[in-house]
């Protein structure tokens, strides 16, 4: 297939739509390790699960009332019947990421973490592979290569800047890292899967309903002593508070970027975080931004682009899975014809996504209609059923 301007353009308005959300998603990732650090000054031990209580009951609490009352009890409860397990397993495996993600850097060093951090992509190709039945192109593998270049890059920087620490237990801070980022991989890719056949709202609800019961459990396990000894300065409530708002925003947003791109794109999206964490500490520690990181960062958008701009063929079908084998009310089809997420019989729902997987000579017809779709339903979920969206 011949490259032309046109053919490398056609679809612009869709890849600046992704690319703003994925930057979204990765300041909020910075924001969240900002919180963290700065939590870290006002109290001596950490408290993941009950930071990421307080985001799981803010997810339930908004978004199952709003399931309700769009699919009503009916559809939501023949869903849920059929594939609870899919949900549990779902929220299991994220609970577990934030928790061991957050102990492997007690424990191991900053290089370790940020290196093994990135054993989420490779994870995320596997995965999606054999459960989307995606079939990469070379050009979409070099666009990987190249976001990874650009991390390489972040990370000598640090390291460069005297930015390392020492680890204390590296084999249990690397294990941790390891087990943190494959649940991360599966976390990204279960959610993907489920968000193109059914609602966003829908999935990230039963995630917040079954996250908070299983983070609630193990919070009361693990740091119900921590929490009866901390000292509940108002800094440390402002903080704690302001974590959960900057989650709930990344909670909400992420299922959008996974339904208009893929899971991939998310996780190769966010490694600039690190870059916006160095913006936030060259204004509040007064850290030097040597040429290196404006580098790093051109590296990954770039790569980004390459990913984008030539997508995978689109599959007729995916994965076959228990649960997902019958069709029932309220769930999306994937038109083989054109390549885009259809509502079947569900009243509730007028999107049609995903045409990055169509050739650009198709899509650019078709993808303005699907972005603008899922922009309206992001500005109608945040504007009528987000009810601290001052704070955010």
């Amino acid at each position: 297939m011949a490259v032309t301007f046109a053919h490398i353009f056609a679809n612009w308005r869709h890849f600046a739509t992704i690319l703003g959300i994925g930057q979204i998603l990765s300041l909020c990732i910075t924001g969240t390790s900002v919180i963290s650090n700065k939590l870290a000054e006002y109290q001596k031990e950490t408290v993941p699960n009950f930071q990421s209580f307080l985001v799981y009951a803010l997810l339930l609490l908004v978004y199952m009332p709003l399931t309700l009352a769009r699919l009503g009890p009916r559809m939501v409860w023949e869903n849920i019947r059929r594939r609870f397990y899919w949900y549990v397993l779902l929220a299991a495996v994220d609970v577990e990421g934030n928790y061991f993600v957050i102990k492997a850097y007690s424990y191991t060093s900053l290089l370790s973490c940020m290196l093994l951090d990135t054993w989420t992509l490779p994870c995320v190709v596997v995965l999606t592979f054999f459960l989307m039945k995606v079939r990469y192109r070379w050009t979409q593998i070099l666009g990987v290569l190249m976001c990874l270049g650009g991390m390489g890059m972040l990370i000598k920087g640090d390291m460069d800047a005297g930015k390392n620490y020492k680890a204390t237990d590296a084999v249990k801070g690397d294990i941790f890292m390891l087990i943190g980022a494959t649940c991360y991989a599966l976390s990204n890719t279960i959610e993907e899967f489920i968000v193109r056949h059914r609602p966003q709202y829908e999935t990230v609800a039963w995630m917040g309903f079954f996250g908070t019961i299983i983070n609630g459990v193990q919070m009361g396990i693990i740091e119900h002593e921590r929490l009866q000894q901390m000292d509940w300065t108002k800094e440390v409530v402002a903080y704690t508070v302001g974590f959960g708002l900057v989650m709930f925003v990344l909670y909400s947003l992420a299922p959008f970027l996974f339904r208009m791109s893929s899971a991939t794109f998310y996780n190769l999206s966010i490694l600039t975080s690190d870059f916006y964490g160095l913006i936030f500490a060259k204004y509040m520690f007064h850290d030097p931004i040597t040429a290196i990181y404006a580098g790093s960062f051109t590296l990954i958008v770039s790569g980004l682009f390459v990913y984008h701009v030539f997508p995978y063929k689109t599959p007729e079908h995916m994965a076959r899975i228990p649960g997902f084998r019958t069709q029932i009310p309220g769930d999306f089809e994937l038109n083989p014809g054109t390549g885009q997420m259809v509502a079947g019989n569900s009243h509730s729902d007028e999107e049609s996504v995903d045409t990055t997987s169509l050739p650009a000579s198709k899509r650019s017809s078709v993808d303005y209609g699907s972005t603008k779709s899922i922009q309206n339903e992001i500005t109608t979920t945040f504007a009528e059923n987000t009810p601290s969206r001052a704070m955010v």
